[in-house]
């Protein structure tokens, strides 16, 4: 009980600051996906307590994911912006997802390299700073929470961020100037020694700043949250939408729910990769069980009107930096989403939009930090550049073609190392018989044989070469050739050619 009691001392502050940072990224994106609003707040709800409570992930934090706001969009405008119809695609995607998980999928993002995840979470981080800037300046034209908007894939990221600069808000820089100094200071040795650091989280004081200068101020509508507000229980019920099952029918659904259940499976097991990498205690998530959990909050979303679920790294590393311990915090956060459209509409409909800027700045800064970037190239090209690719790839196109690049060019580099390592070449050049041994790597694929068919070529006439295969576990047939060409052709040479550990077994 008391172990419980002190998860629950740091897991509480944490879901009241994951909380905030969710709320206008349920909202952002649903917008962007061209869905209902109330839509969003759904798929954080059971994000947070479904998905939460059945996933094995002790800080993951699941809800509505950027990376699907396209692919909503598209989809909605093929079936003529009838959202119950694409409901059905939902629940069938999260059934999709319950297979994959049953037929043990969930291991794949395990094979996607460090240097890629650690360039997919900077890029991340400078895309929340990106995308937060217009509501910090108090660039009201459009509201786009979140990255993935359509109006910002059709801009390029300059010029979005120049006309902003056309049409920033007096009042909303002073807010967000007054929230930055206030995460900054929350962050010094000073506040840190005293016991008020603990008590309030510095992003709980940044809202309720906010709220007091919203009032003063009194900001434009575009400029605060819009959450949408129900005067009675009924009005309440209203707000949730329902499938229309007589889609099942229709053979384009089918065809949706598979791209959705695949896309999101992927950010999710990549997130739950990108997360575990920044838990202190560095846990493992059961990667099947956490494909199950997501297929059921999908399946339960789409019964009661809710956007695709997966896995995010935005709330989940919030969740991290402001001190989660356990899964809690991921529960704990979807109440409080259900409660505060419950009871305190109005309330929330006052946080201005800079406040919550801010907060993701914050968040995305601690993901792109400079030293990140210094400590990843010292290690090297081999790991830089994948990672830079990744994060380059990602701000101009989206996160998952970015992480596809990436992982091309760790693929590049794979297959240059393979090609310099096929065999290790010892000669002895001052001995009578100039001796050379040829040791075979112990994979030798036909990548490699053009390297070996140059290296056996250039071998001096009058001397002795031995080929050694006994630590290769696999020598391509291409390669098996070559040297059996060499040692046809070695007696023209004068070359004596000793051949050992090569067999049949070993091709």
């Amino acid at each position: 009980m008391q172990k419980k009691f002190k998860t629950i001392r740091a897991d509480l502050p944490a879901s009241i600051v994951v909380f905030f940072v969710a709320l206008p990224l349920c909202l952002g994106i649903a917008l962007a996906s061209g869905a209902p609003l109330f839509s969003g707040i759904i798929a954080g709800i059971i994000g947070g307590i479904v998905v939460g409570a059945a996933s094995g992930s002790h800080l993951g934090i699941s809800g509505p994911a950027a990376g699907l706001a396209v692919i909503v969009f598209t989809y909605l405008q093929l079936l003529g912006n009838s959202w119950e119809s694409f409901l059905v695609a939902i629940i069938l995607a999260g059934i999709f997802q319950i297979i994959l998980g049953f037929l043990r999928l969930g291991n794949i993002a395990y094979y996607f390299p460090s240097a890629v995840i650690k360039g997919m979470l900077a890029g991340i981080g400078l895309l929340i700073i990106i995308k937060q800037i217009p509501h910090a300046l108090g660039y009201d034209k459009n509201f786009s929470a979140d990255f993935g908007s359509e109006e910002l894939q059709q801009e390029t990221v300059l010029e979005k961020l120049s006309e902003c600069l056309n049409y920033f808000t007096l009042e909303a820089i002073v807010i967000s100037i007054i929230s930055l100094l206030i995460l900054i200071l929350w962050e010094s040795s000073v506040i840190k020694k005293h016991k008020i650091s603990k008590l309030i989280q510095a992003p709980f004081l940044v809202v309720i700043v906010g709220i007091i200068f919203s009032n003063f101020f009194q900001l434009g509508e575009n400029q605060i949250v819009a959450i949408p507000t129900a005067a009675s229980l009924g009005e309440f019920a209203k707000l949730f939408t329902f499938p229309d099952f007589t889609q099942l029918k229709n053979p384009q659904i089918y065809e949706m729910a598979l791209v959705i259940a695949v896309v999101a499976s992927l950010e999710t097991l990549l997130c739950v990769e990108a997360t575990d990498k920044l838990d202190p205690q560095k846990r493992i998530t059961p990667t099947n069980r956490e494909l199950k959990a997501q297929g059921l909050g999908n399946i339960i979303s789409g019964l009661i009107g809710g956007l695709p679920i997966t896995q995010v790294i935005v709330r989940s590393s919030a969740n991290i930096s402001f001190g989660g311990k356990t899964k809690n915090s991921a529960i704990l956060h979807g109440f409080f989403l259900l409660v505060s459209v419950i009871a305190i509409p109005n309330l929330l409909n006052m946080i201005p939009l800079a406040s919550l800027a801010c907060i993701l700045i914050a968040v995305g800064y601690k993901l792109a930090k400079p030293q990140i970037f210094q400590q990843v190239y010292k290690l090297g090209l081999m790991q830089f550049l994948p990672f830079a690719i990744t994060i380059f790839a990602m701000i101009a196109t989206d996160l998952l073609k970015g992480v596809m690049l990436g992982m091309a060019a760790s693929i590049c580099f794979i297959l240059y190392g393979n090609l310099r390592n096929s065999y290790q070449k010892i000669s002895d050049e001052e001995g009578k018989n100039h001796r050379h041994i040829i040791r075979l790597a112990e994979e030798v694929s036909f990548l490699n044989k053009g390297s070996i068919l140059q290296m056996l070529t250039a071998l001096p006439p009058n001397s002795s070469a031995v080929i050694d295969g006994t630590k290769s576990k696999f020598i391509d047939h291409d390669v098996i050739e070559i040297i059996e060409d060499f040692r046809a052709n070695a007696k023209s040479k004068n070359i004596a050619l000793e051949i050992i550990g090569i067999n049949k077994k070993t091709w």
